[in-house]
């Protein structure tokens, strides 16, 4: 006499297979969509329209003689500015940037001491590869650049 269906092996076989593969897909889309990965901008027609407007701020840093180094003294992060023309050193805005993921991104609105070092302490120290953008209150000039931290020697930001 022959089993049931139920009490064979190969339909069980069969339908773990599946079951798995179906668990592990589900897990998988739950993995992707909590930690995905923001390249892209969706406004992408919008920065790419700023981007003239940036080029025009960079020309003034350079006719001004403006310039920035930056280095990270553990949770501190120190910019040396260079005023060049400037009568004083102005308060500035630094905006920091991660590469990939969008919600560490932060701005600081910092002041300089007498010889234009600008300082802040952070919660944690700043890791991995960083894109960063000085500005002053009224946005006439810009001084950007890239800088991996953690970075005890003072790194040249470049436009």
């Amino acid at each position: 006499m022959e089993k049931p269906w139920y009490k064979q092996f190969w339909p069980w076989f069969i339908l773990s297979l599946t079951v798995g593969v179906s668990i592990l897909t589900l897990v998988r889309v739950a993995i992707l969509t909590n930690h995905s990965v923001h390249l892209v901008t969706e406004d992408y027609y919008k920065k790419g329209k700023g981007i003239n407007v940036d080029i025009s701020r960079v020309n003034v840093t350079k006719e001004l003689g403006l310039d920035a180094t930056v280095r990270s003294e553990g949770d501190t992060v120190v910019i040396q500015f260079n005023k060049g023309q400037l009568d004083h050193y102005p308060a500035i805005t630094a905006m920091f940037a991660h590469r990939t993921l969008p919600d560490h991104d932060f701005t600081k609105l910092i002041t300089s001491d007498a010889r234009g070092s600008y300082r802040f302490k952070l919660d944690n120290e700043l890791q991995g590869p960083w894109f960063i953008e000085l500005t002053p209150h009224d946005e006439k000039w810009l001084i950007q650049g890239r800088v991996e931290f953690p970075t005890s020697s003072a790194i040249q930001l470049s436009n």
